[in-house]
């Protein structure tokens, strides 16, 4: 069993508070509501690491939250599975101590008691700080000795994980996992008189539900590998999984937490955001200029520390505390930011949103705070709306859509929010072009100088920004010339980056010269293959009978862009040159486009793929499917002859050089349907 745990607003309890029996693993008795499953017999044919005699992971909630139960025998068959015996528990000493119950290992017929001869040592550092994470959760190791292959490993343990902000309401998952090795597992979850939760559960686990008076037990023996549907959208990736919840509703969640960050982000009478306030106010008359001057202050100067100490794990530390002591994790930089937008006299808000991706079909969830990791500020301003993110980098201002592509938010209201859906639609700028330009005038047997040009944005942008920013420029020279010179390039001159603020962009440029792979095609023909330039046919979208062959398929969103220009050697005519067919299609939800151009001394190309659909349906795939055998793999050649008289030289729409557009711009023609010079 695992729970969705979070970098920054759903991780398991934290606190420093820890009473002397909180900070020790205590031994004891299996709890009355823990039920054990019969050991399954070994089957003379085991094969693989391990074989899972029993494993019971069990899940129990009261008045004060959930208990956590996981017991196991497990076979070890192979020398890999001794790591078994390094056994760890990790916790929050507020919430109380562990309590392990046994540690035994079988060996013929001999039972060797564990907990009578060793103890768990227990770590008191902080494990993650090289992840900017103080928690103040406890670890206690312990090394089995003198296991061996063939022996059978029992453990027991439980520990309580109720966290201090949600009280004894919270929301988690039991689930196995889609390839378990073979054995016997045993999923409960059960619940006092009064704390009944809501719960929900994936087709495959109704089956086999066992529903009792305060529990409901899921039990396996030998459980199947399961696949899910090939290529469908995550929320259809949900297989094995029971949700459980104590809320009734999103607006209860959001009703829960509003009130905890509004009161957090309420400075002193004489505190000094007021001052800083008052500053920005001076120095800015728009509404906007004020709320991204706010931003940079929180994103600039105060560094990210994730702090759940204290039971801050799921609490915003107050404004005036981290104004303070500079630092803070996403709920302390936006309860900041709100104070500093109070006093500005923007109205904002904060948002609950899921970083990692996995908020597809959020809408069919149960309601749990854990399905978040992140918090950040939605402002309202001038009648529209921005998003502010605290924790990125301070390039980044208010946007009118956030930096993260999110498909489901949680607004804090004091009244209740619902679920929130964004709307997506095809990128209107590439998140990553890449300009290659060969300047070949002098000839095909010379070296030429290349320029390389690569425009992230994005994430990945970002990415690039923090670590770039930080070097020198002789020492970027330094790096790419001592990782790069040997392939494309025999020489690096210079290495320029900066990044654009206005396009929201990195940008990365390389000058040099290289070898131009050019073919000899005899005769005194040429032919090159231009980087960038080509397309392989895309995959069939099928799925295997067994499986539902009407769900939909999806298209992870993209938008790239190659241009090359190769200024073509002096001593030819545009009309020896000829390339290969320009591209325009449409298939699977993705656009694609090629053209070439002969102008000016130089052959020019664009290419372009952008994601059109993010989920296309099992009919249109089918016609598609039908359809790639035309598809233009061809690579993107271009061709001289000496003798050639192509007199196809002028193309049906100007493709610009790498220099001569400003390539960030909003509207690069990098696909048909794109307006440019």
């Amino acid at each position: 069993m695992r729970f969705k745990i979070s970098v920054c607003l759903a991780s398991l309890l934290a606190g420093t508070a820890a009473d002397a029996a909180g900070s020790q693993i205590q031994t004891g008795p299996a709890p009355k509501w823990a039920v054990q499953s019969e050991a399954m017999p070994v089957p003379g044919d085991a094969a693989g690491a391990v074989f899972i005699r029993r494993q019971d992971t069990e899940v129990h909630l009261d008045g004060k939250g959930h208990l956590l139960y996981n017991g196991y025998r497990i076979k070890i068959l192979h020398p890999n599975a001794l790591q078994l015996g390094n056994l760890s528990l990790a916790w929050n000493p507020a919430a109380g101590s562990p309590v392990v119950h046994v540690i035994k290992i079988h060996r013929e017929g001999q039972v060797i008691d564990i907990l009578k001869t060793a103890s768990f040592e227990i770590l008191r550092r902080e494990d993650q700080l090289e992840a900017a994470r103080l928690d103040g959760n406890l670890t206690a190791v312990l090394r089995v000795p003198d296991l061996r292959v063939g022996d059978e490993i029992e453990f027991a343990a439980t520990l309580r994980a109720s966290d201090p902000t949600l009280g004894k309401d919270d929301a988690g998952l039991l689930l196995l996992a889609s390839e378990p090795a073979l054995g016997r597992y045993h999923l409960r979850l059960s619940w006092e008189e009064g704390n009944k939760p809501a719960v929900k559960m994936t087709s495959d686990m109704s089956t086999v539900a066992e529903q009792g008076a305060n529990a409901i037990d899921y039990r396996f023996d030998n459980p199947t590998v399961l696949t899910p549907p090939k290529d469908a959208p995550p929320r259809y990736q949900w297989q094995r999984v029971v949700e459980y919840s104590s809320f009734s509703d999103w607006q209860g969640i959001s009703r829960l937490f509003a009130p905890l960050f509004a009161n957090a982000s309420k400075p002193n009478a004489n505190s000094s955001l007021k001052q800083e306030a008052a500053r920005i106010a001076a120095a800015h008359a728009k509404p906007l200029d004020r709320a991204a001057a706010a931003l940079k202050l929180v994103q600039q100067d105060v560094r990210y520390i994730y702090v759940g100490l204290n039971g801050g794990n799921l609490t915003p530390a107050g404004a005036d505390e981290t104004w303070q002591r500079r630092y803070g994790d996403c709920k302390a930089k936006t309860v900041l930011l709100l104070a500093l937008l109070r006093e500005l006299g923007v109205e904002a808000e904060a948002v609950l949103v899921n970083n990692s991706g996995t908020d597809d079909g959020l809408d069919e969830r149960l309601p749990s705070p854990r399905m978040f990791d992140h918090v950040l500020v939605r402002a309202r301003v001038d009648g529209q709306s921005y998003w502010l993110d605290g924790t990125l980098p301070a390039v980044v201002p208010p946007g009118a859509e956030p930096v993260i592509p999110y498909q489901w938010v949680l607004p804090l209201t004091a009244q209740g929010s619902s679920l929130e859906q964004l709307s997506w639609a095809p990128a209107s700028r590439p998140n990553e072009i890449t300009l290659f330009e060969v300047d070949a005038r002098a000839g095909f047997e010379r070296p030429a100088r290349i320029t390389n040009t690569t425009i992230r944005r994005g994430i990945e942008g970002l990415q690039q920004e923090v670590q770039f920013a930080a070097a020198t420029p002789a020492q970027l020279l330094s790096a790419f010339r001592q990782n790069a010179i040997g392939n494309t390039w025999q020489t690096i001159e210079d290495v320029q980056w900066r990044y654009d603020v206005k396009a929201q962009a990195s940008i990365l440029t390389i000058i040099g010269t290289g070898a131009v792979d050019w073919d000899d095609d005899g005769d005194g023909m040429r032919s090159l293959a231009l980087p960038g330039g080509g397309f392989s046919p895309p995959e069939k979208r099928i799925r295997a009978a067994e499986q539902d062959q009407a769900l939909p398929f999806y298209n992870k969103p993209d938008f790239s862009c190659y241009v090359t220009t190769v200024r073509l050697p002096s001593t030819t005519k545009p009309e020896q040159w000829s390339h290969k067919d320009d591209i325009n299609n449409r298939m699977f939800g993705r656009a694609y486009y090629r053209a070439f151009d002969i102008y000016d001394g130089s052959l020019r190309m664009v290419r372009g793929s952008r994601i059109e659909q993010k989920e296309i349906d099992a009919t249109k795939a089918k016609r598609d499917n039908g359809r790639i055998a035309l598809f233009d793999n061809s690579m993107a050649w271009i061709s001289y002859n000496p003798s050639g008289k192509n007199t196809d030289t002028k193309a049906s729409r100007r493709v610009p050089a790498t220099n001569e557009i400003d390539w960030t711009a909003d509207n690069v023609p990098c696909l048909a349907s794109s307006t440019g010079s």
